[in-house]
């Protein structure tokens, strides 16, 4: 049918029908034609690197939603060890249900999941400090930072039971306590084994206040918490960068571990819907009516991933050191040199671990006092049950007192009847006797003569 079309038009020109409407056939055309291509470039590029990942130990965070669960996917598909840190336990049973379609979707059986809370210090550290009280030290090969929060716009800023400020502490202090504390186990990590830490970054430290200036409450607004926290992790990235490098290991050997930050664009996660919605019915309401806008300019999950793919199974990557930018699949340069200060990151990195040690007496102190609670009122429900079995006890004594005197009492009058009944019925055999011998005795007299 096309070719007879063709044909047809080359030999006797186009038909009426579209002569008349060739204009609009143009505008139609190039309209499809732009949106494909803008679909095209906002979409991205698409990760071509490759690398065994069969048998790697992988610590994943925010893996179970957007661009974290994608890679997560990814890498259980080609045989890696997940280690999930989520928010709810294992025993949640959407989060087991989660983990087993992993399993049985790619066979792989070494996925599994550590509940760690990372708006809570001391959850944290729980999980740090038992993963590195091994010996000798667990393998390590991958850790991934995807988790993230945010506060939508107008809404009140969130503090946490620690007292810290929401998005500064889960999208920043969590990954400053987490790499800090699992600093032994990277570097004890074999000097031929390659190891990478992936930090998830954004576009929006660029627009951030510098470290430098304090942020209160007068100048706190969720857009500039947001880029602040992701500037305060880009810097300490590359302070931890040359923590590491400065490690001199027992073997001589230089230490292999390398952080990469990554970019993977604007996708259409649900972080990004809650900030585009303001966390409202309404905005949601806009954002689904409205679907093709961030459709068409948005990436999905999957194609925000390929940066984290790419980032994770490059084999050039490591080359020049660690400290580098990922975005659309290749290396680019920071926009703000303040990332590299090593001023900053050192007053950065006092203040961080000034206010941890302050925030985790503080957190352990009312521990302490919730556990002394507790173990009172434990003694006093253990002196009520008591005193309650006690209670019990003389009521059962009293009622079986009771029971026995009403025994006794029915015992001894059962006794008194019987005596009664005894007595009548020897006086009635006493009666019938005496009758009896005085009848004999008038026959007697009777006859004799």
């Amino acid at each position: 049918m096309p070719l007879d079309f063709i044909s047809y038009s080359l030999i006797n020109g186009p038909p009426e029908w579209a002569r008349s409407n060739f204009m609009r056939m143009v505008y139609v055309v190039a309209t499809a034609g732009f949106l494909v291509l803008l679909k095209k470039f906002c979409s991205g590029r698409t990760n071509t690197s490759e690398r065994p990942m069969h048998g790697k130990v992988v610590i994943i965070t925010g893996g179970t939603t957007g661009v974290g669960a994608r890679v997560a996917n990814d890498l259980a598909k080609r045989g890696a060890q997940i280690v999930l840190l989520t928010h709810v336990p294992p025993s949640d049973p959407f989060l087991a249900e989660y983990i087993q379609d992993l399993r049985d979707k790619y066979d792989n059986q070494l996925i599994y999941a550590e509940q760690v809370d990372l708006s809570s210090l001391h959850s944290i550290r729980k999980f740090a400090t038992k993963w590195i009280d091994n010996a000798p030290p667990r393998r390590l090969d991958m850790i991934v930072l995807c988790a993230a929060t945010l506060t939508p716009p107008g809404k009140e800023r969130v503090i946490t039971e620690d007292g810290i400020e929401e998005t500064w502490m889960v999208n920043y202090l969590a990954n400053f306590h987490l790499l800090a504390i699992l600093s032994p186990a990277l570097r004890a990590q074999p000097f031929d084994r390659d190891v990478r830490i992936l930090v998830a970054t954004c576009s929006s430290y660029i627009r951030s206040p510098s470290l430098k200036e304090p942020i209160d409450e007068s100048t706190w607004s969720p857009t500039v918490a947001y880029a602040r926290s992701k500037l305060a992790l880009t810097t300490f990235g590359h302070a931890y960068q040359k923590h590491l490098d400065s490690y001199k290991r027992p073997d001589g050997f230089p230490v292999t571990t390398r952080v990469v930050f990554v970019d993977p664009g604007f996708c259409r996660t649900a972080g990004m819907r809650r900030w585009l919605t303001k966390g409202t019915l309404t905005g949601l309401t806009l954002y689904v009516l409205g679907y093709f806008v961030p459709w068409m300019l948005l990436k999905s999950p999957e194609q925000g991933a390929q940066s984290f793919y790419y980032a994770a199974m490059d084999g050039d990557i490591l080359r020049g050191g660690g400290g580098k930018l990922i975005k659309e699949c290749r290396e680019v340069d920071f926009a703000r040199p303040e990332v590299k200060d090593e001023e900053v990151a050192k007053k950065l990195w006092e203040e961080s671990d000034a206010l941890i040690e302050k925030m985790e007496k503080a957190a352990s102190k009312r521990r302490a006092a919730k556990r002394k609670e507790e173990e009172l009122l434990a003694v006093k429900r253990e002196d009520k049950d008591k005193s309650d079995d006690t209670a019990s006890l003389r009521s059962l004594k009293k009622s079986k007192s009771r029971d026995k005197s009403s025994k006794d009492k029915k015992r001894d009058k059962d006794k008194d009847e019987d005596r009664k009944k005894d007595k009548s019925k020897s006086e009635k055999s006493k009666s019938s006797s005496s009758s009896s011998w005085s009848s004999s005795k008038r026959k007697s007299k009777k006859t004799d003569p």
